[in-house]
């Protein structure tokens, strides 16, 4: 508990859910994979205990399913808040997701997924913030702020297929397409105690960045497959 205590308090918040998480992950894997044909690479370099920020590259309306069902542990991905609407908006909620407003300061989704990885668990974020080509050019300083608070590792997800070249950024991919997730090599960091500069923040977002670039160019030679591009002039995923 004393480490929720630590500033920014995490203790204020209540956690995710986490029965459906965990518990529906292998159905929800089967039903996926009935559709689609996914291949996740390198389960090894996934840490198999404590708190992992886990960084994805964003380039289809699936990448946020994907990583909390594919990835090698059950992820706590930062959504975007305008899924939590409806029937979809229950489910989320009920699989462990955390609503995140992308547009202004979210204090609160700060804390949930600080408390989520000062709990020992994996939290998902998406740092180009929105979905696109997905070559990581635009890139949010989030991931590293969390990694910077805990001292939690860094691991990327790289999506392939998750988009096909010219779908929009709610298209899915046709029946059968092989979707590629290679768990990238994870970067070690140390925590950095009160008060973090932006400085901090900054540098280490920028090392993330080229980190998370190095390990998108490998995906792609080791799949030996390409992004599929920007998305149609006017299509911006809000």
């Amino acid at each position: 508990m004393s480490a929720h205590r630590e500033s920014p308090r995490s203790d204020t918040v209540r956690p995710p859910a986490r029965w459906l998480l965990r518990g529906a992950r292998p159905t929800a894997r089967w039903l996926i994979q009935r559709r689609w044909d996914v291949h996740v690479h390198h389960r090894e370099r996934f840490p198999a205990t404590g708190p992992v920020v886990v960084a994805g590259n964003h380039v289809g309306f699936i990448d946020g399913p994907l990583m909390a069902i594919f990835a090698p542990r059950p992820v706590h991905a930062l959504t975007k808040e305008e899924m939590f609407r409806g029937g979809l908006g229950w489910f989320l909620r009920r699989a462990g997701q955390v609503p995140l407003d992308r547009f202004h300061t979210d204090p609160r989704a700060v804390r949930t997924a600080l408390h989520v990885l000062r709990e020992g668990n994996p939290v998902g974020v998406f740092p180009e913030g929105t979905r696109g080509p997905g070559d990581l050019e635009e890139f949010h300083t989030g991931a590293a702020y969390l990694a910077l608070v805990t001292g939690a590792p860094v691991v990327p997800l790289t999506f392939i297929g998750s988009r096909e070249p010219g779908g929009s950024s709610s298209s899915l991919p046709a029946k059968g397409q092989r979707i590629d997730v290679v768990v990238g090599k994870a970067m070690s960091v140390d925590a950095v105690s009160w008060p973090r500069t932006r400085d901090n923040v900054r540098l280490m977002s920028a090392a993330l960045q080229a980190h998370m670039r190095s390990g998108l160019a490998d995906a792609l030679d080791e799949t030996g497959r390409s992004l599929p591009g920007p998305l149609p002039q006017g299509d911006t995923d809000e």
